[in-house]
């Protein structure tokens, strides 16, 4: 098969193109190239997505695939229009972000979405799920049900994850801030996860371009709890210190956020209203032929990039040194 990968050079697209190529399929990556270079093997050609005529040099050939991980819908939206009369399927990564409702765990593909964002280009991350329906609804209006896959991702990690947000856990209990090995964690009994490993995410975006799936699918890994994620978290890094367990809203008042970012704490969100947010139903992918493998075995590989890091500044998620044993002193106090 003949891929189109729109990206390709950065994380997630050079995964793609890494796993089609794999699988033995021509792969071509359009990208302006400025996050890196694409994979061995991959051909590369340059493409501004923001510019009228980007997809100029690829509008000549058919494609059986193309692949698109973009959230600016303005860039979804031209790309369809180049490619809807020489591509046989579009395969767009959207986002669980997409969902108007994320209390109740185990929310359906049917379950109603956020309005779509107006505007070609989504300018902060707060639009980001309004954006990613934009997008999706440009696919939609241009290739159809019939040759569209779209897939709705829950949160991504694994080797090469700079976001900090599936890295952090285990290289935090593999080396932590404190002297006697403590490490801090939020207590939420209630909150579950979904890592999903963006090694899986690829293939079965290759397996689903073989099979012919369409449709819209939930894409995540295996649900756990955060209590059961941070035990193989710490079991995988040999830790064997201390836990603290703090209260959620004692967190919140001593300005740890949720989530991502500066002075956070990766994959806690604040309950009720975020217990659906990684509980999504995914059944219907797995059905469709979604593997996912194990946690430990994700974060294991995951920390042993991390061991092979090198951090330039702060991390994009997590708790700096310094503020985990200023928190745990405050806490002791």
């Amino acid at each position: 098969m003949r891929f189109l990968i729109l990206g390709g050079t950065a994380w997630l697209g050079g995964t793609i193109a890494t796993a089609a190529r794999h699988h033995g399929h021509q792969v071509t990556c359009l990208a302006r190239g400025e996050t890196g270079s694409a994979p061995d093997g991959v051909r590369f050609v340059t493409g501004d997505r923001t510019r009228p005529d980007a997809y100029d040099s690829v509008t000549a050939e058919d494609w059986d695939v193309v692949v698109d991980v973009s959230r600016q819908p303005g860039q979804v939206a031209s790309a369809v229009a180049a490619l809807q009369e020489r591509a046989g399927s579009y395969t767009f990564v959207s986002s669980g972000n997409v969902y108007a409702e994320t209390a109740t765990p185990g929310g359906l593909e049917s379950a109603e979405l956020v309005g779509a964002l107006a505007a070609d280009v989504m300018e902060d991350m707060e639009s980001y799920g309004e954006a990613k329906v934009a997008c999706e609804q440009r696919v939609l209006e241009g290739f159809g049900t019939e040759r569209s896959l779209i897939l709705r991702s829950g949160l991504i990690g694994g080797p090469g994850d700079i976001s900090d947000r599936s890295g952090y856990w285990p290289a935090r209990f593999a080396q932590p801030a404190t002297a006697d090995g403590s490490v801090l964690v939020p207590d939420v009994p209630g909150l579950l996860t979904q890592l999903l490993d963006v090694r899986d995410l690829a293939e079965w975006i290759v397996d689903a371009a073989e099979d012919g799936t369409r449709g819209v699918y939930n894409v995540a890994g295996e649900t756990v709890s955060l209590v059961e994620y941070l035990a193989v978290a710490r079991f995988v890094a040999g830790h064997t210190a201390r836990v603290v367990g703090v209260d959620p809203h004692w967190l919140l008042e001593h300005e740890v956020e949720p989530w991502s970012g500066p002075r956070s704490l990766p994959l806690w969100l604040p309950l009720p209203e975020y217990a659906g947010f990684s509980a999504r139903d995914t059944s219907a992918a797995r059905n469709a032929g979604l593997v996912t493998r194990p946690l430990a075995d994700t974060l294991a590989d995951t920390l042993r990039w991390e061991r092979q890091r090198v951090i330039n500044g702060p991390r994009r998620a997590g708790l700096s040194d310094a503020d985990e044993v200023a928190l745990l002193a405050a806490l002791a106090a």
